[in-house]
This record gives C-alpha cells, sequence and structure tokens, in this order.
C-alpha cells in the first residue's frame, strides 16, 4: 500500500487518482463483500442523475451505468476506489415501468443491507434540485433514520436551476433536516455535467475514509 500523504489536500488527490474498478453486483445479502474497507453509498431516485454523477466524481465515463431507462440499477453495485474504500451504487427507487413485485425485492434488499452494515459510513441521498424532496425521498429519509445510517444529501443538476431557486431550496432543506436525526446538516450542491462541488464531494468522502490509512 502506497504511503497516504498528510496534508488534507494531497491526500484528496492522491486518493482519486487512484483506479476504481467494478466488483461485483449483489442480489442478496449473502453475496456481500466482506466488511474488510469502508463503504460510501449513493442513493437516490431513478431519474436523479446518479449514474452521471459517479462517473464524473471518479473520472470515468462509463464506470456507473447512465440509461435513459429509470430502474436500470437493479443490485447493490460494488466500485472499489483502489486498495482503499468500496463505493455502493444502491437501486434508484420511485422506479417507472417496473413490476410491483420486482419493486418489493428491490426495496428489501437496501433495507437488509442498511441495517447493521458497520462498513458503512455514509449514504449520500442524491435530490434533484429542480424538484426538491419528493414522497419517495422523505421515505428513504425515514428508513435512514430508523437504522440510524448517516446520510448526507446532496442535490443534483445545479446548472439547470436559477441562483435564486437554489437558495431558497437549500434554506428549506436544511429546516427540513433537522427533524431527521440521521441526516447530516450539511448540503452539497453538483452538476455532473459541469463539474460543480465535485472537489467539496471528494474532500467529504476522503474525510470519512482516511483515518483508516494517515
Amino acid at each position: 500500500m502506497d504511503k497516504a500523504p498528510t496534508n488534507k489536500e494531497d491526500f484528496v488527490r492522491w486518493l482519486f487518482a487512484h483506479p476504481c474498478t467494478f466488483i461485483t453486483s449483489v442480489a442478496k445479502l449473502s453475496d456481500l463483500p466482506e466488511p474488510a474497507l469502508s463503504e460510501i453509498a449513493f442513493a437516490g431516485h431513478s431519474n436523479v442523475g446518479k449514474s452521471s454523477l459517479i462517473n464524473a466524481l471518479f473520472g470515468r465515463k462509463s464506470l456507473a451505468r447512465v440509461s435513459h431507462t429509470p430502474g436500470r440499477t437493479q443490485c447493490l453495485n460494488f466500485f472499489r476506489l483502489g486498495k482503499y474504500f468500496y463505493i455502493v451504487d444502491m437501486p434508484g427507487y420511485g422506479y417507472a415501468a417496473v413490476s410491483k413485485s420486482k419493486i418489493k425485492v428491490w426495496t428489501q434488499l437496501i433495507h437488509d443491507y442498511l441495517k447493521g452494515r458497520v462498513s458503512l459510513k455514509r449514504v449520500f441521498l442524491l435530490i434533484d434540485s429542480r424538484h426538491g424532496l419528493k414522497t419517495s425521498d422523505l421515505a428513504v429519509m425515514k428508513a435512514l433514520d430508523k437504522a440510524a445510517v448517516s446520510y448526507q444529501i446532496v442535490l443534483t443538476k445545479a446548472d439547470k436551476s436559477t441562483q435564486e431557486h437554489l437558495k431558497k431550496l437549500t434554506q428549506n432543506l436544511k429546516e427540513a433536516l433537522k427533524k431527521h436525526p440521521a441526516a447530516f446538516p450539511e448540503l452539497l450542491l453538483t452538476s455532473a455535467q459541469k463539474g460543480q462541488g465535485l472537489d467539496e464531494l471528494r474532500e467529504t468522502i476522503a474525510e470519512l475514509v482516511e483515518r483508516r490509512y494517515k
């Protein structure tokens, strides 16, 4: 294992310079990797731009699958950054054109994964900045609160909203998060297309995993 820099900015650059590779797709709990590494999960509505953000964040065009058909991520997809931590791409919720039985299976998989997964450091909950919280988002937040899993809201597609709209939205969300005990109070504002907020998100992830390697 190459030695990690002690300087914060250097550590972030060092960490994200490592290759990010697909490891496995998990359809049932028995297939989960051993919890030997920290895990950072990404969740969100099926058309929130999750795959695009993951690809942009790790500098890969096709790391996570981008599709015009909502709900194509049907498993917990594990990727590994170097030898240091797992990225978990969770199935999108609020699916369209998907059977209720399939939705039930995916939802149970998500809930089972969240319960007692000691290696899971944080769930980044992606919210479309144009629309704000939907009913399905609130249901997921409630489940995360119940499971006592730390989560943080990441607003996507910020380039498609006005500054006035974003300011009002972030104020309302910060107020709403006070009612959710597992929610991290700070929001992250991002645009996969413009690269906005990606450095801040990388820094946040690095802070969650850095103690293991410094």
